[in-house]
C-alpha cells in the first residue's frame, strides 16, 4: 500500500530501509529523545531492525496497526503509525508520528497525517482517530491545530516517557468531522497544491 500527495509519499517500512532509517534516527536522536516512550520497568527491547519490520507487518496482517515511512522528494524523513486499532462498536485507533528536524515545519507531517487519517476512515473503515501529545511539544500541537483535530483534554500520567509517567493532551476526529477528505481540507487551507 502506498499513499501519495505531491512530493510526499507514504509506504510500509521495508528491511532494505535499515541503513537510511537508522541513520535518520541517529541523526535526530536529540530532537526525538524527549518524546520517546520508555518501559516503566526500565527494560530496553533488543529487537533487530528486521524484527521490527516483521512486527509491523504482523500488526498490519492482524489489523491491529499500520506503519508508514514518510518520504519527501524520495528521501526517507519520518514515520506515521496507526496503533491500537479497535474494531467492534469502537472502530477507532491512535496515530503517532515523527519527522527529521531538517525538514520539520514544511507541512510534510500535516500532509502525511491527513493522508493517514483519510486511509483510516476510507480504507480501514474506522470511525474515530486520536492523537496524544505532550503539552510541551509545541511542534506536534501545531500539527493537530492545522488539521482541525478537536481537543479532548488532558490525560494525566498517560504514557511512560523517558523514565516518568507523562501527561498528554488528547485530540480526536471522527469520520464525519473529516469528511469528505482531511487531505483536501488541509491543502485547501494552505491555499496551495500538494507539496512539491
Amino acid at each position: 500500500m502506498e499513499l501519495r500527495s505531491g512530493a510526499v509519499r507514504l509506504r510500509p517500512l521495508r528491511r532494505r530501509d535499515q541503513d537510511a532509517w537508522q541513520r535518520l534516527r541517529r541523526r535526530n536522536a536529540r530532537w526525538l529523545l524527549r518524546w520517546e516512550a520508555t518501559s516503566p520497568d526500565g527494560t530496553v527491547p533488543r529487537a533487530t531492525f528486521t524484527g521490527y519490520v516483521r512486527q509491523l507487518n504482523r500488526a498490519a496482517r492482524e489489523d491491529t496497526g499500520y506503519a508508514f515511512v514518510v518520504e519527501y522528494r524520495g528521501e526517507l524523513v519520518g514515520q506515521v503509525s496507526v496503533a491500537g486499532v479497535n474494531r467492534g462498536s469502537l472502530q477507532s485507533a491512535s496515530i503517532g508520528y515523527w519527522i527529521s528536524e531538517h525538514v520539520a515545519g514544511r507541512g510534510i507531517i500535516p500532509t502525511a497525517v491527513a493522508m493517514v487519517v483519510d486511509y483510516c476512515f476510507t480504507d480501514l473503515g474506522l470511525h474515530r482517530v486520536e492523537i496524544n501529545i505532550r503539552p510541551e511539544n509545541a511542534a506536534s500541537l501545531r500539527v493537530v491545530e492545522k488539521l482541525g483535530f478537536r481537543d479532548e483534554g488532558l490525560r494525566r500520567a498517560y504514557l511512560h516517557i523517558q523514565g516518568q509517567w507523562a501527561d498528554h493532551r488528547s485530540f480526536a476526529l471522527t469520520v464525519e468531522e473529516a469528511a469528505p477528505s482531511l487531505l483536501e481540507r488541509w491543502l485547501a487551507s494552505r491555499g496551495s497544491a500538494p507539496l512539491t
